[in-house]
């Protein structure tokens, strides 16, 4: 068949095809041939989660391209695949088709993008970047045939990026050695070099326990073929605060290691919840760590921590031993008492009920007078409470402690055994509580028996007006038996922001357009600008004019670089603040609306030559407001609310406290780049404390009616610390990750030590 010539290309595709050095008339030798790849898709395999990444040879890469969409299955894309040469050939004529398609890819490729891709692999061949996967790792589509022992990629032509092909082919084109590429690669399990494929299973799902994040775990060879094991996840720290954290294992025996410590710890956990809890944090290097209490549980003093768990076991299992004896004996005498109390009550019955068929005759009732009267009469006087003796019972053995190294099932089984001792114990207490109880009844009724007979000649009654009245007194079994028996504390009502935040912005952003004046909205207002601290500062009377004077300098100068101040040409504004603006439309919360948004210049009336002492009038003024629209909102329940600093003390002043630990952290951190320490507070508000929230209306006026309703713009609440006095009840020590740039996936990390206080309101109930 007669070869066909080239036809002539065009000139933006002849640049791209001399940018990746590609000439069609002469194709290099290194593309012309192909080689077949077999493979086999494992069961239960993941095509969107990669479990290795590799530095890949670039010559040692095969190259397909299929019609196909990159989310479709790779059985579907190898089917339709045909290798790279059918599309670069323009001579024989059944390829003309896939030729024309190549023409057309390279018409659309970018070599901006394609340079991104360049620099990216130059940095990620001097570092691997934190969390491994990088951005566009996915569109590599590189695959890997144990059956073959071939790399492939299959290239799906139906996608818009086509980068990271043409990257691949420009590389193959240069045919330099050591010319590699850090990418994902597909149809691959884990190795299990490091650790078994089951054991990294195992890891997964113990930490799931402890993080509450399933983590993602790589096998990662660097350019020497030397592998690690690389798991990225994120963990709770404190309470929903999460950050990001990374274990990197390098060889063989520390993995183990810390397979060993996650397993044993996880053993622990799930079978004794009652007895261990551990919790993580982070080191300075964003490694995961274990805490129980505050201790740091690690593999090399894992022997120790179990022996000194067993041991404790052993004394806590010996003293409720002693416990139990106690309680024998208690429980042995009671039920004595009742059995001798039961018959004491049976006889009152039995006499009661013979004098009900004897008065029946009058023959009857003499012979119950001379028979049985005076025994009735005997029986005035309460019984004797029984004189308990001392049972007598072999002492019962110890259990021995003995200083040596004990195995996680001895410990399992030391705590298995203390918890069925304990729960022994409880039944034991219930049955003395209940047969106290018991006890207590039967002596009434005995009480009111003995008083009932004592008067039998008065009355004309049945045996169970009898019955009646001796149980008159008794008390409730059920309520004394459980209320000695368990020491229930009081269910208390709790703010719970994930789940109430939306109705209480409503409700309450509702109830302030209510009640508060305009004059209060727009003190508030200023209150969440940068004037809080000056207005903090005035309200407990710790700022010298001079600090006044230099923050009225500084409004001023922001507010000539925003709308110059014009001249006052008028000493009295007749229109005040009314703004003749046109109605633009704004979205809050997925509504539109055209209200005004607070101006803190206008509220301040800052003009040109305002003096401090002006400034000092008006803020003044802002603090009477605050205070008079405080007393306007209490909460409705009890509240944990949260404050974030890099002061190691509260001032006892104004303050914006959040609802949400996490978002107040994460706020603070993203305008805080540059401080390492921070300080978390945790205080309980009660019911009734006063507050204001920064609902909608706190930040625009609503003249035109058309404001949602809620609180989109903030989560925060102001509170007049001066009013409250608190103690530290527990202090926690938390570390935090941090990018220095975010979008950046090569960016440093930051360890961030955060000190967490928890406060308690002092004269609250907690108190009492």
């Amino acid at each position: 068949m007669p070869r066909k010539k080239n036809n002539k290309i065009d000139s933006k595709i002849q640049e791209k095809l001399e940018y990746i050095g590609l000439d069609l008339n002469k194709i290099p030798k290194n593309l012309q041939e192909y080689t077949d790849v077999n493979f086999k898709i494992l069961r239960a395999y993941d095509e969107k989660r990669y479990k290795q990444y590799r530095f890949i040879d670039i010559n040692d890469i095969e190259i397909f391209l299929s019609p196909t969409n990159r989310v479709d299955s790779i059985k579907e894309k190898y089917e339709k695949a045909q290798p790279l040469c059918f599309y670069l050939d323009s001579e024989n004529e059944e390829n003309i088709e896939t030729y024309t398609q190549f023409l057309k890819m390279l018409s659309k490729a970018n070599i901006a993008k394609i340079e991104e891709i360049e620099e990216e692999q130059k940095k990620i061949s001097r570092k691997i970047p934190f969390k491994i996967k990088y951005t566009g790792s996915y569109l590599w589509q590189i695959y890997y045939s144990e059956i073959s022992e071939k790399y492939f990629m299959i290239f799906p032509i139906e996608d818009t990026d086509y980068s990271t092909f043409f990257y691949l082919l420009k590389k193959k084109i240069e045919n330099k050695k050591q010319n590699k590429i850090f990418a994902p690669v597909g149809l691959l399990d884990f190795d299990g070099i490091l650790l078994s494929k089951e054991e990294i299973n195992d890891m997964e799902n113990y930490l799931w326990l402890f993080t509450k994040d399933y983590p993602s775990i790589y096998e990662v060879w660097d350019k020497k073929g030397n592998v690690s094991l690389n798991i990225i996840g994120e963990t709770y720290i404190y309470e929903k605060i999460k950050t990001t954290y990374k274990i990197k294992l390098d060889n063989e025996k520390d993995a183990i290691k810390f397979y060993k410590l996650l397993k044993a710890i996880f053993i622990l956990q799930t079978e004794l919840p009652h007895y261990f809890n551990f919790y993580t944090n982070i080191n300075e290097n964003a490694q995961l760590e274990f805490y129980i209490k505050k201790t740091k549980i690690e593999y090399e003093n894992l022997p120790e921590f179990i022996m000194e768990q067993y041991l404790k076991s052993i004394g806590m299992k010996n003293k409720i031993k002693d416990e139990m004896q106690d309680l024998e004996e208690k429980l042995e005498n009671l039920k004595q008492e009742a059995i001798i109390l039961e018959k004491e009550y049976l006889t009152k019955e039995k006499q009661i009920s013979t004098y009900l068929e004897c008065k029946k005759t009058f023959l009857g009732r003499v012979k119950y007078f001379f028979k049985l009267g005076k025994k009735i009469s005997q029986q005035e006087e309460p019984i004797k409470k029984i004189k308990q003796e001392k049972i007598i019972k072999e002492k019962q053995e110890k259990f021995k402690l003995e200083a040596r190294n004990y195995t996680l099932f001895e410990l399992k089984e030391s705590f298995k055994e203390l918890g069925k001792n304990e729960e022994t114990l409880k039944k034991m207490i219930m049955d003395i509580n209940a047969l106290k109880l018991k006890n207590k009844n039967v002596k009434k009724k005995i009480q009111n028996a003995t008083n009932y007979i004592n008067e039998i000649n008065k009355h004309r009654k049945s045996i169970f007006d009898f019955w009646k009245y001796s149980n008159k007194d008794a008390v409730s079994t059920l309520d004394e038996g459980e209320e000695k028996e368990i020491n229930v504390s009081k269910l208390e009502k709790i703010f719970n922001f994930e789940d109430e935040f939306e109705d209480f912005g409503i409700k309450i952003d509702k109830k302030q357009r209510e009640k508060l004046t305009d004059d209060e909205m727009d003190s508030v207002f200023i209150a969440t600008t940068d004037l809080l601290d000056l207005i903090g500062k005035i309200h407990v009377n710790e700022v010298d004019n001079k600090q006044i004077s230099e923050k009225l300098r500084q409004i001023k100068i922001e507010r000539e670089n925003g709308i110059p101040i014009e001249e006052e040409e008028e000493s009295f504004n007749i229109f005040g603040r009314i703004q003749y603006v046109q109605n633009t439309e704004k979205t809050i919360g997925n509504k539109v609306h055209r209200e005004v948004q607070r101006d803190k210049f206008e509220i301040l009336e800052i003009k040109k030559g305002m003096k401090g002492l002006e400034l000092k009038n008006k803020i003044d003024k802002i603090i009477q407001n605050i205070q008079t629209a405080l007393q306007k909102n209490s909460l409705d329940v009890d509240t944990y609310v949260y404050f974030i600093s890099s002061e190691s003390t509260i001032r006892k002043t104004f303050q914006l406290v959040s609802l949400s630990a996490e978002k107040e952290v994460n706020d603070f951190l993203n305008k805080n780049q540059n401080i390492m320490k921070l300080y978390l507070y945790k205080i309980k508000l009660p019911k009734g404390t006063n507050f204001i929230a920064l609902s909608n209306i706190i930040f625009y006026e609503n003249k035109n009616m058309t404001l949602p309703v809620g609180m989109n713009l903030s989560y925060k609440i102001l509170i007049d610390f001066s009013k409250l006095d608190f103690t530290r009840e527990k202090e926690i020590s938390v570390n935090k990750l941090q990018f220095e740039d975010e979008e950046d996936i090569f960016s440093e990390i930051i360890i961030k030590n955060i000190e967490i206080e928890e406060l308690k309101l002092n004269g609250s109930e907690e108190d009492a």
